[in-house]
């Protein structure tokens, strides 16, 4: 398997446990993985979170890669934008 190849299989992994730890950490019962979209949004037309539910994943995402999130709205509405832009940057993280 070529490194960008590798690369794709772990994002797309992580990005499938960042789905889970959403679930979990707005316990959202009724909601399977395959109901969040990769590229989805995940405020307002998408699943509908709102502050204090990317105050709870980003918790989580911190308990879980060790990534903390900064204290700026412009970066972080661009990193939960969708569960793709939340696992590019815990990958950015892990690898730095």
């Amino acid at each position: 398997m070529s490194h960008a190849a590798a690369l794709g299989a772990d994002l797309l992994e992580l990005e499938t446990e960042i789905k889970k730890i959403i679930i979990d950490a707005l316990m959202l019962e009724d909601t399977a993985v395959e109901d969040i979209e990769t590229d989805g949004a995940l405020f307002d037309s998408g699943l509908g979170l709102d502050s204090i539910d990317a105050l709870e994943i980003a918790i989580a995402l911190e308990g879980r890669y060790g990534v903390t999130v900064e204290d700026d709205p412009e970066k972080n509405r661009q990193i939960f934008a969708s569960v793709r832009s939340l696992a590019q940057f815990v990958s950015e993280k892990r690898a730095s």
